[in-house]
């Protein structure tokens, strides 16, 4: 009798609880983002301007040669802005240097789903050209600051990362304002 009792506790406790399995729901990783904060660029660059604090500057290592080529590393967030120079003279106009920035945005066109561009000046009068893009593209953010007769400055953001983007968006929208920040704080030096 005991046996049958325990047989039957146990049976009812086995099917009693019939416990729905529902899979996980899709999420997302938390980010902490940190308050804007900025500081000068420190150094002998042909430019000037306000970057977070939350950024490393270092070398280029794609071309060593070019000194004032910089990225701004945010290793927290897995990610590069590459900011290139390059000084406008006889032997690079103007009309090169922007042609080339904007195929390198449109390369992306295959991936993109948008690319909207605009056309700003900075509190210092530069002209500047940003450039967002929309989709699975390894960059999300390009632009380019040039008094159009003697300095270029192009930037694009890249993440070290295969993560789908619309993951990314609190990051690439807080690099972004960063990205701005920059842009309107840009300043050339004349002398160069």
């Amino acid at each position: 009798m005991k046996s049958a009792l325990v047989l039957v506790i146990v049976g009812w406790l086995c099917f009693a609880c019939d416990p729905v399995w529902l899979p996980k729901p899709a999420g997302y990783n938390r980010i902490d983002l940190p308050s804007p904060a900025y500081q000068t660029l420190e150094g002998n660059y042909p430019y000037r301007m306000q970057l977070s604090t939350y950024s490393q500057v270092e070398p280029d290592s794609f071309n060593l040669k070019e000194k004032a080529w910089i990225n701004l590393n945010y290793q927290d967030f897995g990610a590069k802005v590459h900011l290139t120079y390059k000084k406008i003279d006889d032997n690079t106009d103007f009309k090169t240097l922007s042609s080339d920035a904007f195929k390198l945005t449109a390369k992306h066109q295959i991936k993109a789903y948008g690319i909207e561009e605009a056309v700003l000046i900075t509190p210092k009068g530069y002209a500047a050209v940003v450039a967002e893009l929309t989709g699975e593209v390894p960059t999300q953010f390009q632009f380019f600051v040039t008094d159009s007769t003697t300095h270029f400055l192009r930037g694009a953001l890249y993440f070290n990362t295969a993560l789908k983007n619309d993951s990314l968006a609190p990051v690439i929208e807080y690099i972004k304002l960063d990205m701005a920040h920059l842009i309107n704080s840009v300043e050339f030096d004349p002398k160069r």
